[in-house]
């Protein structure tokens, strides 16, 4: 009997959604070769030019710097140009992060990013390879990397907190720290996310919350309570930053 081919799952093809034709072609792999640093000088000088107004709760996250501490940072999907700047100033300080990225093919260019910054990447969605990345997130743990996550992505609903993460840090035993942040002047996409790209010399506040820890023998049926209080953590957080933001603009009126 002929059986068919083996599947090897560490591939990325593999891992790409079956409800999506697109794939990686020659055609494209071009387009980003020569695009991708385009693209990478265009966001350093966009996010070079915002205005920190400040950063709320910056010492939370300072036990993970340059230690052997590890956590699972997360923010919304939409916050991820202004959050992702934020953790790339961690990695130059010593952080050891690695980003979950979908495995479309939308998500090969954030993966080049991310690994030209200093940073592990593990390709994987929800839907199609949940237990492949957690696998992978897992083993990336062992080796002392905090898994970073957009906790509503890669489809949203928006501002809704997947399990997926407070799955993984139950498991691994590590608190999640959500991040969240504000701009006064951005553009936002038209889809799902409302995806953020603060405008040239916008004023941004971010926020990092308190780590969050998962106990490591919740039932796996009485997860929803950490899922409900960490999604309220990064909702407040966002709130915060958005008072601080809009504070800071009457006082220079």
């Amino acid at each position: 009997m002929n059986y068919p081919p083996r599947k090897e799952f560490d591939s990325i093809e593999s891992r790409r959604s079956t409800s999506s034709r697109r794939r990686m072609s020659s055609s494209r792999r071009l387009y980003y070769f020569l695009g991708l640093p385009v693209l990478r000088g265009l966001i350093g000088l966009l996010t070079a030019t915002y205005r920190i107004e400040r950063i709320i709760g910056a010492e939370n996250i300072d036990p993970y710097i340059d230690s052997d501490l590890i956590c699972a940072p997360c923010y919304w999907h939409q916050h991820h140009v202004v959050a992702s700047t934020l953790i790339r100033s961690w990695i130059r300080r010593g952080f050891k992060a690695c980003f979950l990225i979908s495995g479309s093919v939308d998500g090969d260019v954030p993966e080049r990013v991310a690994r030209a910054w200093g940073a592990e990447v593990i390709r994987g969605s929800a839907n199609q390879s949940g237990a492949l990345a957690l696998r992978d997130m897992q083993r990336m743990m062992k080796n002392g990397y905090s898994i970073v996550t957009t906790a509503d992505g890669p489809r949203g609903p928006k501002y809704e907190f997947k399990l997926g993460a407070v799955l993984m840090a139950r498991i691994a035993g590590v608190p999640i720290v959500p991040i969240a942040c504000a701009a006064d002047r951005a553009w936002h996409l038209k889809r799902w996310d409302n995806f953020m790209i603060p405008k040239p010399f916008a004023r941004v506040v971010l926020a990092i919350g308190q780590p969050y820890p998962i106990p490591v023998n919740a039932p796996l049926d009485q997860l929803e309570p950490h899922r409900l209080n960490v999604q309220q953590a990064v909702m407040s957080l966002m709130a915060e930053s958005e008072k601080v933001l809009q504070d800071a603009q009457e006082a220079s009126e």
